[in-house]
């Protein structure tokens, strides 16, 4: 394995005004667009915590403007000090081809290898404990409450069936930062052949096999709109994840199944008023199938 490279670039702008943190990373300009919703809905809850900005080298700093504006802190950084042989095995191409989507469609600007940034978080010590949040998630109300959860913790991957609990998703998780944690990280991270099937999400399940379950609202998956109608709670909803494809994508083959989803993440970027969520009606759960007639 390398060994560790330089170290996650400091946060730019104003010194953190919390010992907590929202983070969420950015790796394109897809992302960036992601990241502005979701900063608006943190602010919408009235949120204490900072907001920090993970940001790689594919992303243009004029694309970041509306993020700092946002009051988001910025940090720049680099890819994982990772082996050619452990990046070629991860790479978009080799990746879904040994492990592909079965379940939804990935956008073309989904880069793998991207991922494994978030693992930079726990680089982030001018914080206690940080909330991580995909950009392509809205925050529907104060979660400021998951500060004071133990590390490890995530709510369950569930979007098709019930049989899903026993996974994680890695699209919000809370975490203690340290850096003696992260070089744990790069040493188990790239063994020689070691494949993490969904890249950071199967690792941080593997790293922490002990990890504290989250109530499924707490990183409600967009599928359950229409797989698991019965489970949708607009008055329990902490955060709401856009997993597989992206609200801002057009025409995407879920949009019409997804719509009030879409034109609510439409509404938060554009910086539109919103409606009471908790008012908002929930998916139709279809009635029971009858016995069959004789």
């Amino acid at each position: 394995m390398s060994s560790p490279g330089p170290q996650a670039a400091g946060v730019s702008g104003r010194p953190a005004a919390s010992p907590h943190a929202f983070v969420t990373l950015v790796t394109n300009a897809d992302y960036v667009m992601g990241a502005v919703a979701l900063a608006r809905s943190i602010g919408l809850t009235g949120s204490g915590a900072d907001i920090v900005v993970l940001h790689t080298c594919g992303v243009d700093a004029a694309d970041l403007a509306p993020l700092e504006a946002l009051g988001c802190r910025l940090a720049g950084v680099e890819h994982l000090p990772l082996s050619d042989a452990f990046n070629q095995r991860h790479s978009r191409g080799t990746l879904h081809a040994a492990a592909p989507f079965s379940k939804g469609r990935k956008p073309d600007f989904h880069s793998p290898l991207d991922n494994f940034c978030k693992l930079r978080l726990w680089q982030l010590t001018d914080y206690e404990t940080c909330v991580f949040i995909d950009a392509d998630a809205l925050v529907l109300r104060n979660i400021d409450k998951l500060f004071s959860y133990p590390e490890f913790s995530a709510a369950p991957n569930v979007y098709e069936s019930l049989r899903d609990f026993h996974r994680l998703n890695s699209g919000v998780f809370v975490a203690r930062p340290s850096e003696a944690t992260f070089a744990a990280m790069l040493e188990k991270l790239d063994q020689p052949d070691v494949f993490w099937q969904r890249t950071d999400q199967t690792f941080l399940e593997t790293f922490f096999p002990d990890w504290h379950g989250l109530p499924v609202h707490t990183n409600m998956l967009q599928y359950v709109w229409f797989n698991l109608p019965e489970l949708w709670d607009w008055k329990r909803i902490g955060v709401l994840h856009y997993q597989y494809e992206k609200p801002w994508e057009h025409g995407h083959p879920k949009a019409d199944l997804l719509q009030p989803l879409i034109a609510l993440w439409h509404a938060l970027h554009q910086g539109k008023e919103i409606p009471d969520i908790a008012s908002l009606p929930n998916p139709v759960v279809p009635e029971p199938e009858g016995p069959a007639q004789a």
